[in-house]
């Protein structure tokens, strides 16, 4: 038995446009420069707070960050709306959860920087809470890397890290994992440099969702 622990954002979905939106939106509202989409991609993974320091340049979330982060919350939605911003999964995904999914041998769960409301509309948009039977997110855990949202699931699975795999597009994920005690691997069509990913200690790359199955077993 394994237990498989899947990011969200930038590895099942491509949600980068929503994103970058939401934050362009929620920046221009503060009188603060308008953010590049690379600064948007760099940050995705961490709680919303945290990533918005750093796009700021800052070291830890304060006041202003608080209420920025709010703001977006509050944006979000009418954004998706308005754009018609759907968060479609990367090409590959579909054919993978379902392959994976009905597995005796495996559980699947989700450990990601979304909103529990965000990762549970997802899950509904894509059809994937019949198979996801853990998660972690922005609202239960501190930010990644710090390796909580692994642990949790393990302990809520009954798992031990050795046999957990993580798959993420972000340095974070693969930091998170490695902390945690579990396999790290990375993807290639979200938002990191696969060198950033090897550098954060990936223990293996892929380019394609079928590849994964090589590395699940």
């Amino acid at each position: 038995m394994k237990l498989i622990l899947f990011d969200c954002d930038g590895t099942l979905v491509d949600s980068v446009s929503l994103i970058h939106e939401t934050m362009r939106r929620t920046f221009l509202h503060f009188d603060k420069p308008e953010p590049k989409v690379e600064a948007t991609k760099a940050i995705i993974g961490l709680t919303l707070d945290i990533a918005i320091a750093r796009m700021l340049g800052r070291p830890h979330a304060g006041d202003e960050e608080v209420a920025m982060m709010a703001y977006y919350k509050s944006l979000f939605s009418e954004v998706r709306r308005d754009l018609d911003f759907r968060e479609p999964l990367f090409p590959g995904i579909r054919e993978l959860v379902d392959k994976i999914g009905p597995r005796d041998d495996l559980l699947i769960g989700a450990v990601t920087g979304k909103s529990r409301r965000g990762l549970d509309l997802i899950m509904e948009t894509h059809g994937f809470g019949k198979y996801f039977v853990v998660s972690r997110t922005a609202d239960d855990c501190p930010s990644k890397p710090h390796p909580a949202m692994v642990t949790e699931c393990c302990d809520e699975t009954g798992m031990v890290p050795s046999v957990t795999i993580v798959i993420g597009d972000a340095v974070y994920d693969m930091q998170m994992a490695k902390t945690a005690g579990a396999t790290a691997i990375g993807v290639s069509w979200g938002y990191a440099s696969v060198e950033d990913l090897w550098n954060a200690g990936a223990d293996a790359v892929v380019d394609h969702p079928s590849e994964l199955l090589a590395h699940i077993g």
